[in-house]
């Protein structure tokens, strides 16, 4: 079978890639008065005095909602609130084996922005963090803002934070290598959707100062206006030179190529076309903009893709399950871009000197350093933030 039909038939053999356990024993009368009635008004009345307790009384300081309405799941569109069940189920699985994190998937049947933000502020008391994921732009940068301003607990969009923050890890590790820096590089991201404009944000937060991201008509510049408030942030933040054209006009000269777009949309006289030592992170899937072998045939230096087939995977695993780690750790209140850069440069210094090479610039996601030292610098960059409630 090819992994399609086996996909589908361990779906069929799991029933659900999750469940719940109990944690408290309930064998006999004695354990249950304790777990349960009578001893449970208890807990219940010393939460209603004080409702940050319940971080100490339930599983709700180790557990995150993970949401989505159904439009954008994975590569496959709009959906439906159903059919996106087994991606967050796999979200959530990854949280356990990698973060040690408890995560509820929670599918919701609409596409209203106001209304899906009410709901998610109302069962926010029940969890300890909120993760947004596949949901389509740019109604995504609307929610997670919404949400950030109505609820005390950290919320991650993780399309758009966890790509930005892999991405960032393995850029320094790559420029690193050529003996660059992201102070001087020039950056191209092509795609301009959820997780090409927070990997646009990250990088200049981070210090890029040469950017610019360009969508399906070209280069996004301050020259244009544009009817999605996001491209018309995004103008004047980035392309400082206001160059115009397409992908091929701008990426004359460039150091780095990010790719958040669509398959073979990336072609080796670009890349010839690139400053020396050009750095392709040609992310797309499954089929990327180049293949990772192409891109190193016509010269590039480093080449990293989505997929896992091929050295320098850029995976979003890597990054979520510490960075949650971290912040239910300390009861969070939020989750920055502070938060995120501790976050990529932690997962970057995890390679020294001497392990760095063209095919090992960012770690695998089954390193056991990474969650760890994730959820380390996080942790400490909240206390230093004053975010920590802990």
């Amino acid at each position: 079978m090819d992994i399609k039909e086996r996909a589908l038939q361990e779906h069929k053999n799991w029933k659900g890639k999750i469940e719940i356990k109990c944690r408290a024993k309930v064998t006999n009368a004695d354990e249950l008065s304790v777990a349960y009635t009578p001893g449970v008004a208890e807990p219940c009345l010393a939460i209603q005095k004080e409702p940050s307790l319940s971080f100490e009384l339930t599983r709700r300081w180790n557990t995150v909602a993970v949401i989505t309405d159904g439009t954008a799941v994975l590569g496959l569109g709009d959906i439906g609130p159903e059919a996106g069940m087994p991606v967050m189920e796999g979200k959530c699985a990854l949280f356990k084996e990698f973060g040690d994190v408890d995560a509820i998937p929670l599918c919701v049947r609409s596409k209203d922005t106001d209304e899906i933000v009410k709901a998610i502020s109302l069962f926010a008391g029940s969890f300890g963090g909120i993760n947004l994921e596949d949901i389509s732009a740019p109604r995504c940068f609307e929610i997670e803002r919404k949400l950030k301003e109505v609820c005390d607990i950290p919320v991650f969009h993780d399309d758009q934070h966890g790509t930005a923050v892999v991405v960032l890890a393995g850029l320094k590790n790559a420029l690193r290598l050529v003996g660059k820096n992201l102070e001087t590089a020039k950056v191209i991201i092509n795609g301009a959707g959820s997780a090409g404009t927070a990997i646009g944000k990250l990088l200049l937060k981070a210090g890029v100062k040469n950017l610019i991201l360009c969508d399906k008509e070209g280069a996004i510049t301050a020259d244009k206006e544009y009817t999605n408030p996001a491209f018309t942030e995004l103008s004047k933040i980035t392309n400082p030179e206001r160059k115009s054209g397409t992908l091929a006009d701008v990426i004359v000269g460039a150091d780095v190529f990010i790719g958040v777009s669509g398959p073979k949309l990336l072609t080796a006289e670009m890349i010839k076309s690139m400053a020396n030592d050009p750095i392709v992170f040609a992310m797309a899937n499954p089929v990327p903009e180049i293949y990772p072998n192409e891109a190193k045939e016509a010269g590039a230096r480093v080449a990293c893709s989505g997929r896992s087939d091929f050295p320098n995977q850029i995976n979003n695993v890597l990054a979520f399950p510490g960075i949650f780690r971290g912040a239910l750790d300390v009861r969070a209140k939020d989750i920055t871009e502070d938060m995120n850069i501790a976050a990529a440069f932690a997962i970057a210094d995890l390679i020294s000197e001497d392990e760095l090479n063209e095919e090992y610039v960012i770690p695998s996601p089954f390193d056991k350093r990474v969650c760890p030292a994730i959820a380390k610098a996080v942790a400490d960059k909240a206390k230093e933030l004053g975010l920590s409630r802990l």
